[in-house]
């Protein structure tokens, strides 16, 4: 087992609601073992007529950001748990992240859009990642 406490937190906290785009507190990841983590994109509540883009940035040093997000999630518009691989073991140089959200609202009623979400960050750990990857090999 390794000294290393393995990453488990959020990137956007419980109960977050926006109105506009914005962007998460930057999280420290280069003492992450495997630097392969499951995203978990909880969206619990919205109005209709609107959509939720969420990405991931990178950062050597956690102020200075890429202009390309690392990754993103698909666009959202309604409510429900939404899981995302990120993998930066060939990414060295990304020390930091964080998430970076923007929204839209359309139609009818009140033109300023609601969503209520946070997203969690979990590392998976490298004796997983090392059983999934020879059942990949096995199975191709």
């Amino acid at each position: 087992m390794s000294s290393t406490a393995t990453i488990d937190t959020s990137l956007v906290p419980e109960k977050t609601v926006v109105n506009a785009k914005g962007d998460g507190p930057a999280l420290d990841v280069s003492n992450a073992a495997s630097r392969v983590f499951l995203l978990t994109l909880d969206i619990t509540n919205i109005i209709e007529q609107e959509s939720l883009d969420v990405s991931i940035y990178g950062s050597a040093d956690g102020a200075a950001w890429v202009a390309k997000p690392v990754i993103a999630f698909p666009q959202k518009f309604y409510r429900g748990q939404h899981p995302l691989l990120l993998d930066l073991s060939g990414s060295r140089e990304v020390k930091f992240i964080r998430a970076h959200w923007e929204v839209n609202r359309w139609g009818r009623g009140t033109e300023t859009p609601m969503f209520e979400f946070h997203l969690t960050i979990k590392e998976v750990p490298p004796d997983i990642l090392k059983e999934a990857t020879a059942e990949a090999k096995a199975l191709a």
